[in-house]
């Protein structure tokens, strides 16, 4: 359907009774594999530090703004210089089969006024990777976005040369959207941002999606997957 304004120019559609949205609260959000809680340097920095030391190559730290940390203490000093204030707003990921931190991630670029929110500085340790709980991880900080607080749009944005972030978000229902050439520059080189995003009017088909495939029972004996995320947004179109 195409919109005109009283000039015959044509517009956007109209947002009818649109209010600036809620600031994301910085609360718990319980899972059924893991539990987002809000980051706490007292009790988190120990087992962050393990899950990442987990991978000695520091491969996850690649695209990521920091270097792969070798010791507790300044571990600790950028959590406290980095990540506690409200925009980023971070979460740490707690796995509930071992009730220890695993990763991390936020929302960031909050603009409550347009509805839209990025996450993003996303750290998923080896421990959980290519698990039910990196999957439920995001889709219970999308949840809430969609669901509680009634944003938008949801965005993603990663270096256009990481081809796993952008397979990630796309298997999670993200759409790509396009490059936005030299865009940032970290670690002393160019980063050209590739962006991607769900809308509200899809967070319907794809939460079922989410649901169905999270599912104790789309899961065998060994933790195997019966059925694809992928497959279960296919069913939903």
């Amino acid at each position: 359907m195409t919109y005109q304004d009283h000039n015959q120019m044509p517009v956007g559609e109209p947002v009818d009774n649109w209010q600036p949205r809620p600031f994301p609260p910085h609360t718990v959000m319980q899972g059924h594999y893991c539990r987002l809680e809000p980051l706490d340097i007292d009790r988190h920095t120990e087992d962050l530090f393990n899950a990442f030391a987990a991978d000695p190559s520091g491969k996850g730290w690649t695209y990521l703004f920091s270097e792969p940390f070798t010791d507790r203490v300044t571990f600790n000093q950028w959590l406290e210089t980095t990540c506690t204030g409200q925009d980023p707003l971070f979460f740490t990921v707690i796995d509930e089969s071992t009730n220890k931190a695993v990763g991390m991630a936020s929302y960031l670029r909050i603009t409550p006024e347009m509805g839209v929110i990025e996450v993003g500085h996303i750290h998923f340790s080896t421990l959980m990777q290519r698990t039910p709980v990196s999957t439920e991880a995001m889709f219970l900080m999308m949840q809430r976005v969609f669901d509680e607080l009634g944003y938008r749009r949801y965005e993603w944005k990663c270096d256009s040369r990481n081809e796993p972030s952008k397979k990630a978000a796309a298997r999670l229902g993200f759409t790509f959207e396009g490059i936005f050439r030299q865009a940032i520059l970290y670690k002393g080189r160019n980063r050209d941002t590739a962006w991607l995003s769900v809308i509200d009017k899809e967070w319907p088909a794809l939460k079922k999606a989410f649901q169905l495939w999270l599912a104790p029972e789309n899961f065998d004996a060994k933790g195997q997957q019966h059925q694809s995320l992928q497959e279960m947004q296919a069913l939903q179109k």
